[in-house]
């Protein structure tokens, strides 16, 4: 008997879907609540990119003297250097209020968009650097870089 079967189901482009919120505050943040996300700050319009928010396991090399295979273990999780590259507004007021250097909270990833039931990510940070983007052909940035203080929550249902 052939294997189950995947159910079918439409493939997205991100652009116009995802959404990306700054919460400041979340009581337990594998599970947070509507109102924890609604206190946050949506950033979703002036994201230009997202770079790392990925979490991946060492491999450990495991040789024995039964085999002249060498297999592997899991090791150490770690996640990549992330960062969100935002458009900066020309009064100075936009999320450089918020993510200030040393800043603490949550990047909060809502994939499939903010719908009840859908999965959402949701990374602990610390804000340890916010270089200014300047040239002469393309619009200010600031790029906020994070470490992920804690291992993300990944693919928790987004609450009603």
């Amino acid at each position: 008997m052939p294997p189950t079967q995947v159910t079918a189901y439409n493939a997205y482009y991100q652009p116009g879907i995802t959404k990306v919120y700054i919460v400041d505050d979340i009581a337990d943040y594998t599970a947070p609540t509507r109102v924890e996300l609604d206190a946050g700050l949506d950033v979703t319009r002036q994201v230009r990119s997202i770079d790392g928010w990925t979490v991946a396991a060492d491999q450990i090399e495991r040789p024995d003297m039964a085999s002249l295979f060498t297999s592997k273990i899991g090791g150490r999780t770690s996640a990549d250097d992330s960062s969100l590259t935002i458009y900066a507004a020309r009064n100075g007021v936009d999320v450089r209020s918020t993510l200030v250097q040393g800043y603490t909270g949550f990047v909060v990833f809502l994939d499939g968009g903010d719908v009840t039931g859908y999965k959402m990510d949701v990374y602990p940070v610390l804000v340890i650097s916010r270089p200014k983007q300047r040239g002469d052909s393309d619009p200010m940035t600031t790029q906020y870089q994070f470490s992920i203080t804690q291992p993300p929550a990944e693919d928790v249902a987004i609450p009603s």
